[in-house]
């Protein structure tokens, strides 16, 4: 099975139905094809639909699990930062992909700013303030535990 072609029709797909932009990606098991999606940001009004974020949920909620470390991911493009950490997340250990993030870049599909930020080049990015510690807070651990034991 030719699963990066699979990612690719079904993005032309989403894009011919205003779906999303051309970004796709195929989960598979083994032979077993467990979600081909594009991109659905702009059907979703949502930057996180990215075409490897959308696929990662419909296999968890397929397989009924967040552990997807038995699978593969084809991406129509590198996967951006936000999509490397959830890949990541869900235990995926090997991702094929055509388009580079040049590619993408060339294109407008810019994830240059994500890119820099997390190596520290640019920080003007994004603020991150840390709140003193708060007992409110601090008890969301531990409820968790005693709810999940």
């Amino acid at each position: 099975m030719d699963y990066m072609k699979m990612a690719a029709e079904e993005t032309i797909k989403g894009m011919n139905n205003k779906v999303g932009g051309p970004f796709g990606a195929t989960i598979v098991r083994g032979d077993e094809i467990i979600a081909v999606v594009g991109n659905t940001m702009m059907r979703d009004t949502d930057p996180s639909a990215h075409a490897e974020m959308v696929a990662i949920r419909e296999a968890c909620k397929k397989l009924e699990t967040m552990d997807l470390s038995d699978c593969e991911i084809y991406a129509t493009c590198e996967p951006c930062p936000m999509c490397v950490a959830a890949i990541i997340w869900a235990g995926i250990k090997k991702v094929y992909y055509c388009n580079t993030s040049e590619d993408a870049d060339v294109h407008g599909f810019s994830d240059l700013h994500l890119r820099k930020y997390l190596t520290g080049e640019d920080k003007s990015v994004l603020n991150l303030i840390k709140v003193d510690k708060r007992e409110d807070c601090d008890n969301l651990f531990e409820h968790f535990h005693k709810l999940n034991k």
